[in-house]
């Protein structure tokens, strides 16, 4: 099979894609095509499921030629007032549901899911359809409202209409049974289709510092063959803790990993943080939406104190989390992002200075920075040591005070740990480092 894929401007071939397939006498390469709210989560998430060829963002239905996103926009709440009975089915004629719908301008946000069904088959792809967003919403998902956010299902083949409503059928009574309201998804055999924009092509790899929007239920089909519950239920631990929430279906928000894999893969503090999907919360105090992945939520006794929707910056996440643990205006807060410096002999100095053996590590990543195999006592009133843990501090000349010294920085916080010196035992560096900043992990600990 070869596949050709042609890009235009608007009004021509944009994100248009030819497939050239060898006809064994069966369609292998069929295309079908959904509509979830904002086109651009809809086609990550079909892009990564293996045997998907292609998906491109675009708008089907509505009034309009060849619509722009700006048409799109301009007309998202207008629609015939009886467009929700045309969506659930009930209460018009076949007449009326025609002329209903004739009067309807706005397009729907969908995308073409183009696959090859000798890997992946049909009802699989419509199941993940149902299972990413919630079905009974009507003319939004979450905070995105308009009828161009419409749920709906336009298939190219009686088969695929087969297994649309069948499983629509079963996803409802799924749905009930967790206290769901009735599908309003329009379904219905596709009529027209125009890619979208380039921009809209891949959009959520074009632009990689936001977040993947979740509106799914949380309601898997895999309910249908056991009543157990397969999610597992995470409960407020008490005291302060961090939680991500992620999608429902792993994998499926690239912002998500690249925040793991930034951040949380190399996160050791001591505040625990645990990565969930919003539907396995339960009994947490928590005011924002929990509809994008991923959002961060800083947590007190099971009660949401602060939070972030979108993915954040290692430096970003340390920031907040300083503001969090050590507390604006602190000691150690000024120690860490204000460069400042501890009080000479201060409480926490005399606490560290005659530890047993272990390791000094960073207070809010946990990373190990100082081991006490090379510390030594300065007479200084700072706790010193001849050399850090390889790869986990860095050096940045610092000018303050009409002074020209060498700071140490915290590699995965990025916070201010200190000096380092030439005068230390024997011609070795003496690394003076604010003992505000750093925890201890006896050896038989760490």
């Amino acid at each position: 099979m070869f596949i050709l894929h042609l890009f235009n401007t608007k009004n021509s071939l944009v994100g248009c894609t030819i497939f050239f397939y060898f006809d064994f006498g069966f369609d292998v390469i069929l295309e079908i095509f959904f509509a979830a709210g904002c086109f651009w989560g809809v086609e990550k998430n079909f892009e990564s499921i293996e045997g998907v060829i292609d998906v491109v963002s675009g708008y089907s239905g509505g009034s309009y030629e060849d619509p722009t996103y700006e048409d799109v926009l301009k007309n998202r709440r207008i629609q015939s007032e009886g467009f929700l009975s045309v969506l659930k089915n009930i209460g018009l004629s076949d007449e009326e549901k025609v002329k209903e719908k004739d009067t309807l301008i706005n397009h729907t946000e969908t995308v073409k899911v183009v696959y090859d069904s000798s890997q992946v088959s049909t009802e699989d792809l419509v199941k993940n359809f149902w299972e990413i967003h919630d079905p009974t919403q009507v003319n939004r998902q979450g905070n995105d409202v308009g009828n161009n956010y419409r749920s709906a299902i336009y298939w190219t083949n009686e088969d695929q209409k087969n297994i649309a409503l069948d499983t629509g059928k079963a996803y409802q009574k799924l749905l009930n049974a967790k206290g769901y309201g009735e599908i309003v998804t329009e379904m219905a055999l596709l009529e027209k289709f125009w890619p979208a924009e380039n921009y809209h092509q891949d959009y959520l790899l074009r632009n990689p510092n936001g977040y993947c929007p979740d509106h799914s239920t949380g309601v898997k089909f895999i309910e249908l063959a056991s009543n157990e519950d397969f999610g597992q239920e995470i409960m407020p631990l008490g005291g302060n803790e961090i939680i991500v929430i992620g999608p429902e279906v792993e994998g499926t928000c690239l912002f998500c990993l690249e925040f793991e894999r930034k951040v949380t893969s190399n996160y050791q503090g001591t505040i625990p943080l645990r990565s969930t999907p919003a539907s396995a919360l339960k009994g947490f105090d928590i005011d924002t939406p929990t509809w994008a992945t991923p959002t961060i939520i800083f947590v007190e006794d099971g009660k949401e104190v602060w939070s972030h929707q979108g993915i954040m910056s290692s430096e970003e996440f340390y920031k907040a989390l300083g503001d969090f643990k050590l507390g604006i205006g602190s000691p150690a807060h000024k120690v860490a992002f204000n460069e400042g410096t501890d009080k000479r002999f201060c409480v926490q100095y005399e606490i560290f200075k005659d530890t047993p053996e272990g390791i000094f590590v960073d207070k809010l990543s946990g990373r190990p920075l100082f081991d006490t195999a090379f510390r030594f006592d300065s007479k200084s009133g700072w706790l010193s040591f001849t050399q850090p843990v390889n790869n986990e501090v860095y050096e940045v000349v610092d000018n303050s005070y009409g002074m020209t010294r060498t700071e140490i920085r915290s590699v995965s916080s990025d916070i201010h740990l200190g000096h380092v010196f030439n005068d230390g035992p024997n011609g070795l560096p003496r690394y003076c480092i604010n003992a505000t900043v750093l925890e201890f992990i006896p050896r038989d600990d760490a």
